[in-house]
């Protein structure tokens, strides 16, 4: 996918909401270990918390890419989280737990700009006349290596809820997901700061997230 930003336009990653799921909702887990569950009160206020750190952010006319594992309970949930978004340009790469969207069972994929497994995209900024090329691969899963690896493609993922402590593989490669970007989606530029200091050429290693 090719992305013309216009002015005052943002491009925005997340991934890993799990809307509704009350497994990993701490107040609301049926699990032995709650130690992975968040610490929510309730179902309601995760949700809430998960949309407004959309909305407080995202811009409605910005680009909003989620990264999979959209919403449970079946496609009312997952029309009701989008519902909630005010963002127009949602694009979802699916996760292992969005079968349902995968199915478009009940027309779910109609909900969203674009609905794929894994992206090959590329931005075009224009800023004060000049024009930066960005680059990205953006996967649900983490890949061992990617196009344009060792030339300034960036490789986004979820499915490991790191936190934000481990979002970071060795090269250039993070986790997008919500428990390690204080569960809000992270804006293009603040990737691309974070990954100046990282090694491109360096191969994954899979992090400890516990």
């Amino acid at each position: 996918m090719k992305i013309d930003l216009k002015k005052g336009q943002k491009i925005w990653f997340t991934s890993d909401s799990h809307y509704n799921h009350g497994n990993v909702c701490r107040s609301t887990s049926k699990w032995d270990d709650k130690s992975k569950t968040r610490d929510f009160k309730s179902l309601q206020e995760m949700n809430n918390r998960l949309v407004d750190c959309i909305n407080e952010r995202v811009d409605k006319n910005d680009y909003l890419f989620h990264l999979g594992d959209f919403a449970f309970g079946g496609p009312d949930f997952v029309k009701e989280f989008r519902s909630r978004i005010n963002c127009k340009n949602l694009h979802l790469i699916l996760g292992n737990h969005d079968y349902r969207i995968k199915e478009d069972v009940e027309n779910t994929q109609s909900l969203f700009s674009s609905v794929d497994e894994y992206m090959f995209l590329t931005v075009f900024d224009h800023d004060q006349d000049e024009t930066e090329k960005r680059r990205f691969v953006l996967c649900h899963y983490p890949i061992a290596s990617w196009n344009g690896m060792c030339h300034g493609v960036i490789h986004l993922h979820g499915h490991l809820h790191l936190p934000e402590h481990l979002r970071l593989g060795d090269g250039m490669v993070m986790d997008v997901g919500v428990e390690g970007n204080g569960w809000a989606p992270i804006e293009m530029m603040e990737v691309l700061e974070i990954m100046e200091n990282q090694d491109p050429c360096k191969p994954f290693r899979m992090p400890n997230p516990w």
